[in-house]
């Protein structure tokens, strides 16, 4: 216990000359300042407790503890939300924010964050407007829908719909049909919370029009259909056709509801990705109100549709959730710009649309292009190699697309350590390890991420002679 006492006073760290340039470069008080310091010494003090150092000196522990504090001190100034290169292959990849932005959308969002706008403002009249306004027209022209309105995400919009029109009631689901869509999210769940009583048909694999048509009773007000893009099931399956649940539910006056999930407004079939609804065409079978989310398939921001018939739409607009479930200016920004790009056929703008839509050949010849420019390394060994890219976020999961990347190995450390380390670049780059190497897919790589790719892996190679 001896090393306790060797521990030097606050005042004494505090004056250090490199915690005063810590204070400087950072432009932090000393107060905090103090308090880092404080922290490192008692975790310094622990570990002396605890054995972990023996025949340490004066110098060696005011060295320690003004390392530990720098440390800290750095690390509190990152931001915790902060951007990182993907070189998963997964294009929509849930943990790390889904879709990416179109470079438009971005300009959009930056311009309504750094001036007042129009959000609830009517420039015509001078009077107050409605942000629901803001792009129901890009959504009605694209859908076919006579109206639509936009909430944070596509869990909230079946919360809303389900609230709005079947609290207290019943509605009639599938078994096959209740997915769960993510960090233990159910469909049975929400609407539980919503008030509905969920009213279970058919089994898991197969579900026919009788099934719904002998559960309908006084308290069904709703018969709803969830696309299951999130599984693929295959083999001995049914289902019933959404025109036949349509105009089944429109004979017994009730509500025929869709939640679609991705909302695929851009035709993909063409390009023999997936025979995945558009939100069009499911408009075109006779359903009422169908919902998606934003930051899929059409490659926007976080937020959710519901589109669909005026008259329920307009009594959305007024429900007391459509306050508790708006999204703001940002976001309005961003959706707005990504509608345009697709209504004006630009899709090739949009990141998402983009990245799935690249042949396999154009992301080859980036690969060829990088290891041209790649120098030749003493402790890595760099390869091309042949992958598969996933669309991801819950969307599209039969759909694998012929990819190519990098596969890196390494002598003296994992392919878990390599990973690890290619984390803490100053942009962290997230890969997947395969068969103990490092698989870096080029479809999701911008060319400048390319560059941050190829500058760490020469400065890891450098730290590893």
């Amino acid at each position: 216990m001896n090393l306790l006492r060797n521990i030097p006073p606050i005042h004494e760290l505090l004056n250090d000359n490199r915690i005063v340039v810590e204070i400087k470069q950072h432009n932090i008080s000393y107060e905090e300042a103090k308090q880092s310091l404080q922290d490192s010494v008692q975790s310094v003090r622990d570990e002396i407790l605890n054995d972990e150092f023996s025949n340490f000196s004066v110098d060696d522990l005011f060295d320690l503890i003004i390392e530990k504090t720098i440390k800290q001190i750095e690390q509190h100034k990152i931001h915790n939300l902060q951007p990182v290169i993907n070189g998963t292959g997964t294009i929509l990849h849930t943990n790390l924010g889904r879709a990416r932005l179109a470079p438009q959308a971005i300009d959009h969002v930056v311009n309504s964050a750094s001036y007042y706008s129009t959000l609830e403002y009517d420039i015509t009249t001078g009077k107050r407007g409605s942000r629901h306004d803001l792009v129901e027209q890009y959504i009605t022209s694209l859908t076919g829908a006579e109206s639509a309105i936009v909430v944070n995400n596509n869990a909230a919009a079946v919360y809303m719909v389900l609230s709005s029109f079947a609290k207290n009631y019943e509605a009639i689901v599938s078994r096959g049909e209740l997915v769960e869509i993510g960090g233990s999210f159910r469909v049975s769940s929400i609407m539980e919370e919503s008030g509905t009583t969920l009213k279970e048909i058919g089994t898991t694999n197969k579900t026919h029009l009788f099934d719904y048509e002998q559960a309908i009773h006084n308290e069904t007000k709703m018969i709803m259909k969830v696309h299951t893009s999130n599984f693929y099931m295959s083999g001995f399956t049914s289902s019933v056709d959404r025109k036949d649940l349509a105009n089944l539910a429109h004979r017994h006056n009730l509500i025929y509801y869709e939640d679609l999930g991705s909302g695929l407004l851009y035709d993909l079939s063409g390009q023999g990705i997936t025979d995945e609804p558009i939100v069009k065409d499911v408009i075109n079978k006779g359903v009422d109100l169908v919902s998606f989310s934003v930051d899929k398939l059409l490659g926007g921001p976080q937020a959710g549709v519901i589109a669909g018939k005026k008259k329920y739409i307009d009594t959305l607009k007024k429900h007391q959730l459509a306050r508790v479930l708006r999204v703001d200016k940002m976001t309005y920004a961003a959706l707005e710009e990504t509608l345009r790009l697709t209504l004006t056929n630009q899709v090739e703008q949009i990141p998402t649309l983009r990245d799935i839509l690249k042949d396999s050949n154009t992301v080859q010849d980036e690969v060829m292009v990088f290891l041209e420019e790649l120098r030749d390394f003493e402790q890595l060994i760099v390869e091309p190699c042949e992958m598969k890219s996933k669309v991801g976020g819950g969307t599209l999961p039969e759909v694998e697309l012929d990819s190519f990347g990098i596969k890196v190995k390494c002598q003296v450390q994992t392919a878990e350590q390599l990973s690890q380390q290619l984390r803490t670049c100053s942009i962290p780059i997230i890969v997947r390890v395969e068969n103990d190497s490092v698989m870096i897919d080029f479809r999701t790589l911008e060319r400048h991420e390319q560059d941050e790719i190829r500058k760490a892996l020469q400065e890891l190679n450098n730290r590893l002679k």
